[in-house]
């Protein structure tokens, strides 16, 4: 899918600032395809950029509306429907992230023919896949992966591609989730795919190319969470990684959602994730490790990426406080 911008975001009428997270991400990253934010009441979640109505920013060039939320289930609230509807009617494209799919809700799919724009359910696709080959593909992959889920893959990835380019080295975020495709525009959510189609997937993601240098692969999962453990292990395959960044969370005591699942020593996630990935691309080596310290202070932090640095022989940060540039210069001083 290629979704167009810039957006208008949508937030409805969540009170809590979690809820936007999806909404908060595309801002972050991609501030320049964003025209501003449609609350419904006062008290929305706010994103400090200038509310707008449907005509304001069609206005100003606004294409595609797009549901910057998230709640329990995946829901697309029944009263935000009427929005909805009388954003396709004014020629807007819809783009949303939930379970619930934008044409099961009554009447949106005919109005969204009769005004010739497109309803985007990130978390769904639908064009056909082929299963993955493991073939060599021309072009330098990077994927990020991570000991648990929830440990910063994505945002790693966007830091990475972003730092990339800042050093003359070309690079493109390919996403897999359905936050990571709105911020970029486009990708697959593998999560929603076949299980035998995961590889193949993104093989499709990440085809040749030599038109720039890097491909960042947003990772999703971890090979030690059961509950996702499959679908990261067909990311790896299917990414055939050049360079693999591990992400983690300082702090965690156990798997999200799994209190009887104990966290992973790193050692072992280091391993695992390398002897998977050497399966389609046997020269796969980690070049960072990328660390959620937001448990610690900034200085504690500073120590505990020069420990690790020191342990795992590897350039270790935090993104967020200390930014990839550590990385960034390993992949230089290996001639990527």
């Amino acid at each position: 899918m290629q979704i167009p911008q810039p957006y208008l975001l949508f937030l409805g009428d969540v009170t809590d600032p979690l809820s936007a997270k999806t909404a908060r991400g595309i801002l972050h990253w991609r501030p320049e395809s964003c025209v501003g934010q449609l609350r419904l009441t006062a008290q929305t979640v706010s994103l400090s950029l200038p509310d707008l109505s449907l005509a304001d920013a069609k206005n100003q060039g606004a294409q595609t509306l797009v549901i910057g939320t998230a709640n329990a289930g995946g829901v697309i609230p029944t009263a935000w429907q009427q929005v909805l509807k009388e954003a396709v009617a004014m020629g807007f494209h819809i783009a949303s992230g939930m379970h619930q799919r934008l044409r099961d809700i009554p009447g949106l799919s005919a109005l969204a023919e009769q005004h010739q724009v497109q309803l985007f359910d990130v978390r769904h696709y639908v064009a056909p896949l082929a299963v993955g080959t493991g073939q060599k593909r021309a072009g330098k992959r990077l994927l990020t992966v991570g000991s648990d889920c929830s440990v910063g893959k994505m945002y790693t990835a966007l830091a990475l591609e972003q730092a990339l380019t800042q050093a003359g080295l070309s690079a493109r975020f390919k996403a897999t989730g359905q936050t990571g495709i709105l911020i970029q525009g486009q990708g697959i959510s593998v999560d929603a795919v076949v299980a035998d189609f995961i590889s193949g997937a993104v093989e499709t993601l990440s085809p040749d190319f030599d038109s720039h240098v890097w491909d960042v692969i947003e990772g999703q999962g971890s090979l030690f969470n059961p509950s996702f453990a499959g679908v990261s292990l067909g990311l790896l395959h299917g990414a055939q990684p050049d360079a693999l960044v591990l992400c983690h969370e300082l702090g965690r005591s156990h798997i999200r959602h799994l209190p009887h699942m104990p966290m992973p020593e790193i050692s072992a996630v280091l391993a695992a994730n390398i002897q998977a990935a050497k399966l389609t691309n046997p020269a796969a080596e980690f070049v960072g490790i990328c660390l959620n310290t937001s448990a610690i202070s900034t200085e504690e932090a500073k120590v505990v990426c020069e420990q690790w640095r020191e342990q795992y022989q590897l350039p270790v940060t935090d993104p967020v406080r200390f930014g990839v540039d550590n990385i960034i210069q390993q992949l230089v001083d290996r001639g990527a």
